[in-house]
């Protein structure tokens, strides 16, 4: 039998107090109590990485997180990534370069993305490549997910506009 539990925590730079079920997985919080629907839910087994967040500052795939181990941390959605109503570099990258069809696991792939560029913000392909092989995505390829990461790199990076 489950019950139900108050949850502190920050999501997205906002303390929040919330009930959850004690089962519930960080993934079903955020979605079916908080109403932040960018986390997806594909596999619902931590295999293909569309619920991906920042649970203080590391990539977990939130499905596999039960909300009671949230307690006292900071996580951040793909919905945190935007600033003042303006897409990130690597949201408008990835807009800009079509690294999205369906929209499933673009979310994932943008909050890799940025844990990728806070921990190497000048990776090469090959090391792209290791850190997204956690996102999965059956529509687009990888190609322009990797040049779109590329190009956020160069920009944050001052080198384009």
């Amino acid at each position: 039998m489950s019950e139900r539990m108050i949850i502190n925590t920050t999501i997205n730079g906002e303390a929040m107090e919330f009930m959850a079920d004690s089962r519930d997985s960080l993934l079903e919080a955020l979605r079916d109590r908080l109403g932040l629907t960018g986390a997806k839910e594909g596999c619902n087994n931590g295999n293909c990485g569309a619920c991906t967040v920042l649970m203080d500052g590391r990539i977990v795939n939130s499905c596999c997180v039960m909300v009671a181990e949230t307690e006292g941390s900071e996580i951040t959605t793909v919905e945190g990534l935007e600033k003042d109503g303006q897409l990130s570099v690597i949201q408008q990258s990835f807009l800009e370069g079509a690294a999205l069809q369906c929209g499933i696991c673009t979310p994932g792939f943008l909050v890799a993305t940025t844990a990728l560029l806070d921990f190497n913000p000048h990776p090469t392909e090959h090391e792209i490549r290791y850190w997204l092989a956690g996102n999965l995505c059956r529509c687009t390829g990888y190609d322009k997910i990797v040049r779109s990461v590329q190009d956020a790199s160069e920009r944050l990076a001052g080198v384009k506009s």
